[in-house]
């Protein structure tokens, strides 16, 4: 018996990397799972079947059921037609996993509206245009579901070059909180994680050109939490967003400090007050 048995996941981006991890694994604990890669290169160009269609194989030759699709995420059309195949080949969806991304950096001060634009478009957009069909279907089918998003380090704390990367990876962070905040009536858990492992994204970063940092940064370590945030086991999990890379698992939170109130003059503050206040403020 798998943990998944029964169960039906989409995992986009998983013609390699980290995706291509998830979907074995999810594969492996007894899902069916709908294989998603445009097959483009890491900056988005391009495009093909064989690595969709490679992970499938991999998939059937170890005993379970898979099937491919080469849609792309950033349309509404490719996310309904993401939705359509699941339906098409098992019925039913009741495991999203939004993994799909590319990479252009540059810093902000030479950043271009299509790096920017086309960044956000596969990441945030893409996020957006994938999960609102599947969301709405397993409304629909009132039994619940579980929807699985990737954020970043680089959005929730911030990173050198990456500001449209970040931009993108901090807003999928926002919406799955709403995400989660909404699905709870309908049994449908919105969680995140922001990895941090070598795959053909972060093969040229400088912090895995150490040997001892890549024997710790297999992206397959990542994959047993999604497992077990599509599983049962955490079916009261929702609205959590986990930092997960070389063997650790966090929880990241936004928080907000006790701050200080002001009650006279109508609670408005004088920039100097506020100058008088930082360090309590920011405590």
């Amino acid at each position: 018996m798998g943990l998944l048995d029964g169960k039906v996941a989409v995992v986009t981006g998983s013609g390699g990397g980290i995706g291509r991890e998830h979907a074995l694994a999810l594969a492996k604990n007894g899902a069916k799972v709908l294989v998603n890669d445009l097959g483009g290169t890491r900056d988005g160009a391009g495009g093909g079947s064989a690595m969709a269609d490679q992970v499938v194989k991999e998939i059937q030759e170890a005993g379970g059921e898979a099937a491919p699709n080469y849609d792309n995420v950033a349309t509404m059309e490719g996310g309904q037609g993401i939705l359509q195949s699941a339906l098409d080949a098992f019925g039913k969806v009741d495991i999203l996993v939004n993994n799909a991304g590319i990479l252009r950096d540059k810093t902000f001060s030479k950043m271009t509206e299509d790096l920017w634009d086309s960044v956000v478009a596969v990441h945030l957009k893409g996020a957006f245009c994938v999960t609102q069909p599947i969301f709405n279907h397993m409304k629909e089918r009132g039994e619940g579901g579980s929807i699985i998003s990737t954020s970043s380090t680089s959005g929730l704390e911030g990173n050198f070059g990456q500001t449209n990367y970040g931009a993108a990876k901090a807003g999928i962070a926002g919406l799955t909180r709403c995400l989660a905040i909404e699905g709870l009536k309908a049994g449908i858990r919105a969680n995140a994680i922001a990895p941090v492992a070598l795959t053909r994204m972060t093969e040229d970063l400088a912090m895995f050109q150490k040997d001892e940092m890549k024997d710790r940064m297999d992206p397959g370590l990542v994959s047993p939490l999604i497992v077990y945030l599509a599983s049962d086991l955490s079916k009261e999990i929702t609205k959590k967003t986990f930092f997960i890379g070389a063997g650790t698992i966090s929880e990241m939170r936004m928080t907000r400090t006790k701050g200080v109130t002001k009650t006279d003059n109508g609670g408005l503050w004088e920039p100097d007050e506020i100058a008088g206040k930082i360090d309590e403020i920011l405590a």
